[in-house]
């Protein structure tokens, strides 16, 4: 319970929010430094804590929230009898300085509940037919709860009027009544709690049952779609205007008929540049989310960010062209298809292409900067100093031509404001992965568009590169709809290797296809996205098995097999049984902790759960925040349920399956309790 943060000795109750913000960019490019320094003193007297470790007066107040949230669920129940096993209580609570040190230090000592000390462990189903493996976590109340919510889910006409419903429903019912209705149906069901406290009885159950968290804060700004175009087309040009020089590529230039990214798009968080102010208190919010996982997944736990969250959408697009552009100057000089690395180029062909202008000082110095080792060239351009707070990007990506000697810009002059915000995204992207390492956590840079992904790929293996260094820190994300998935996964694993870090990756099917293809046509660029479901599964097949035949040789070598660790996060039970297979097939057991899955709260619990009490390494994606504030995360749920109704049915019928079961053994009143332990 990593929010139980020591204040000062004067204070006894635990501040649970932040406040304050910068009001201008130079304001916040102006208190950065206190804020790092404010959050690395916080963080040295950071205090964790689990509910079987509490004292017994905190552990009375936890278990009050817990109960409080039972009163509302059941407000409109058939179990209305539930109501009378507890009696809530109010959700105000007190922590002494002293019962923070007590805990931290009892957690220390005994890193886990005494229940752990024999785990258990099942036999796993694969055809993933079990009722009983699937919902032994949940009370019979919300197995009913679920099965009205797949029920709602399955109909086109509320699914799609729901945000309209909601808010329609919430004037009806005055703020209260809706809160509580929202708690007995879809908030209860997708989000585990409105703050770092409330969401504690969650992630204790999953633990018990084997289930470890991915935390995500999932507030959304309510915005229209004019305010959303406004922002994203006045944020994704430059002050200098948008220069299309020669070579420009339409792709990576903003267009308004797509500037609202929400377009088409149901299961992926977005957020709209405002100022620099917002993307400061975005960075205090992932770190929030680290705080909070921390202290109840012992080093297991995940936090979920978005690049977009965190800097001006502009500088992603400018840093994606060049990267493009730079492939199209590596193919010239490789003389095909496919970047440098994986040519085996050497510095001295690098001479030879440049021969005719050899003499030249720019060029030599070029020369001087290309990173290379024994087995060729790896990169023109030292990357680092993207994730260097003190490089200029527009003296980074500089080429010489080959007939003339003359250094070529890839990027446009980006003006000093804007450089500084580059630098400012970066400062906050390194004080979200410092702060991960410092408390143990592990972070997922998701994928975003394709117009964005290069520069947020480039930028996040260079954060691989920085961190990565002992085990695994950042992991990317690769969406294996796209068509490039499988050489890009390729590449970026042969960079790990030569260069010696830890690479992590999570592969998920993809977020913004209708999108990506309706922007690629209207644009004249060619469809990133491969042409029906079924190559995106064998791309996605493909990608893993490269990933897995990479560990093996690893493990064959004697080396280190974890530093490769991947997260197949896919709701396809055909994909997850692919994946054990070959985990059997190639010798890779769960205990090698190289391969986890993952899937969201409140979806496909009849894979997760059997998987993690069978001993697999399994996550559950974890939203929280408060009830009004995530609107529009339950909204996508609700359409993205619409969309796969052959999981839904599968899901209602295992449900009605349990709690019929439930009924005729007498299980009406049934206590989760497990022993099970994550790996």
């Amino acid at each position: 319970m990593a929010l139980l943060r020591s204040l000062s000795a004067q204070r006894t109750t635990i501040n649970l929010v932040k406040s304050g913000s910068c009001s201008s960019p130079t304001a916040a490019s102006a208190v950065a430094a206190q804020r790092t320094h404010h959050h690395q003193h916080q963080r040295r007297n950071l205090h964790v804590a689990t509910p079987s470790s509490l004292s017994p007066n905190l552990k009375h107040h936890l278990h009050h929230h817990l109960h409080l949230n039972r009163h509302h669920q059941l407000i409109w129940s058939l179990l209305i009898q539930q109501r009378n096993v507890h009696s809530p209580s109010g959700p105000n609570q007190q922590v002494t300085q002293a019962d923070v040190s007590t805990v931290g230090r009892k957690q220390q000592q005994h890193p886990a509940s005494s229940s752990a000390s024999s785990p258990q462990r099942d036999p796993l189903d694969v055809s993933f037919n079990d009722p009983i493996a699937a919902f032994k976590s949940k009370t019979t109340w919300e197995l009913v709860r679920a099965y009205l919510v797949y029920m709602i889910c399955s109909s086109e006409k509320l699914v799609e009027h729901n945000m309209t419903l909601m808010k329609w429903s919430k004037q009806i019912l005055g703020q209260r009544l809706f809160t509580a209705l929202m708690k007995a149906t879809f908030y209860g069901h997708f989000v585990a709690g409105e703050d770092q406290i409330k969401i504690i009885p969650t992630l204790e159950r999953l633990r018990s049952f084997g289930v470890k968290p991915i935390l995500d804060y999932s507030v959304e700004e309510d915005i229209t779609q004019e305010e959303a175009e406004k922002r994203e087309v006045e944020s994704s040009v430059s002050s200098a205007g948008d220069n299309k020089e020669e070579g420009a590529m339409p792709q990576y230039h903003v267009d308004k008929s797509f500037a609202d990214r929400r377009y088409k798009v149901s299961s992926a968080r977005t957020y709209f540049y405002l100022n620099e102010a917002t993307c400061e208190r975005n960075m205090e919010t992932f770190i929030k989310c680290l705080e909070a996982v921390s202290g109840a997944t012992f080093g297991t736990g995940i936090t979920a960010i978005k690049l977009t969250a965190l800097g001006r959408p502009q500088l992603l697009l400018q840093l994606s062209e060049v990267i493009m552009r730079t492939r199209k100057y590596m193919e010239d000089f490789v003389g095909g298809q496919g970047n440098v690395l994986t040519h085996h180029k050497t510095i001295k062909d690098l001479e030879k292409y440049y021969a005719s202008v050899g003499d030249n000082k720019d060029v030599q110095e070029f020369l001087k900067n290309v990173t290379s080792d024994k087995e060729g060239i790896l990169h023109l351009f030292p990357w680092s100093g993207i994730v260097d707070e003190n490089s200029q990007l527009s003296d980074t990506f500089r080429v010489p031509d080959p007939q003339t000697g003359q250094m070529r810009r890839l990027i446009s002059q980006i003006p000093p404001k804007e450089e500084e915000m580059f630098r400012n995204m970066i400062r906050r992207l390194n004080t979200i992965v410092k702060t991960a390492a410092e408390l143990d956590v592990r972070i997922m840079i998701d994928a975003e568009q394709t117009y964005f992904q290069p520069a947020i790929s480039r930028i996040t293996l260079e954060m691989m590169r920085k961190y990565n260094k002992d085990k695994a820190i950042v992991f990317n994300t690769y969406q294996c709809y796209l068509r490039e998935s499988f050489r890009e996964v390729g590449t970026d694993l042969e960079q790990a290797k030569r260069q010696n870090f830890y690479f992590g990756a999570k592969l998920v099917r993809g977020a913004y296809m209708e999108q990506e293809r309706a922007r690629a046509q209207a644009l004249g660029y060619p469809d990133p996205v491969n042409p029906n479901y079924e190559a995106t599964t064998d791309m996605y097949h493909r990608t893993l098995s490269e990933c897995l035949r990479r560990i093996k040789l690893m493990k064959d070598c004697g080396d280190d097999a974890r530093k490769i660790g991947i997260m197949v996060a896919s709701h396809n039970e055909d994909t997850v049984r692919f994946a054990i297979q070959q985990m059997k097939e190639i010798g890779i057991s769960p205990e090698d902790k190289v391969i986890c899955f993952g899937q969201l709260l409140g979806m496909c619990d009849y894979i997760t759960f059997p998987l993690g009490q069978a001993g697999y390494s399994a996550y559950k994606y974890i939203p929280y925040g408060p009830v009004e504030e995530v609107l529009p995360y339950l909204s996508r749920r609700a359409q993205e349920n619409k969309g796969v109704l052959k999981k839904i049915q599968k899901e209602k019928r295992l449900l009605m399956a349990e709690i019929r079961r439930r009924l005729i053994r007498g299980q009406l009143f049934y206590k989760p309790k497990g022993n099970y332990v994550p790996i």
